[in-house]
């Protein structure tokens, strides 16, 4: 299996992941659902260990279709310049989603503070996630690349 193959396997993992936590954080906070907020922070933990396999696969997948026709190399850099931003913040989300659900192991409610904290990661997050994945999709169809973009 190369690179490619992973990459294409797990590349929506990081946006669903996102703004399906994202979601569930949101129900959790209206429903005042504790259960339902851990559910998100775990989700959260889950979608940050799966985006590493997906951004240490973008590079060997480019240098795959760096060369097929209709392939835009200008979109591959600036997908792998989201990239970088998107995992910053996803590695930050999970990382704060993992340490709320330690520091709430023992508590029967998780602290105020930290849920705003992994809300507003979450849309920064989910925001990211969703500019980097439209980029990569402009890679290789065409059908959805803006008049500007096209090379």
């Amino acid at each position: 299996m190369s690179a490619a193959h992973v990459h294409l396997l797990l590349n929506h993992i990081p946006i669903l992941g996102t703004i399906g936590g994202l979601l569930l954080l949101g129900y959790g906070m209206i429903r005042k659902s504790e259960d339902l907020k851990r559910a998100s922070l775990f989700a959260f933990t889950i979608t940050a260990l799966v985006t590493i396999p997906v951004y240490l696969t973008g590079d060997g997948t480019a240098q795959i279709v760096g060369n097929l026709p209709g392939v835009s190399t200008a979109i591959i850099a600036q997908h792998d310049t989201a990239a970088t931003f998107t995992i910053v913040a996803i590695e930050i989300l999970g990382i704060v989603s993992l340490l709320s659900l330690w520091l709430s192991r023992r508590s029967p409610e998780i602290k105020r503070k930290l849920v705003l904290a992994v809300l507003v990661l979450a849309i920064i997050a989910s925001g990211l996630g969703a500019w980097t994945g439209n980029l990569g999709g402009q890679i290789r169809h065409t059908e959805v690349r803006s008049g500007f973009a096209k090379q």
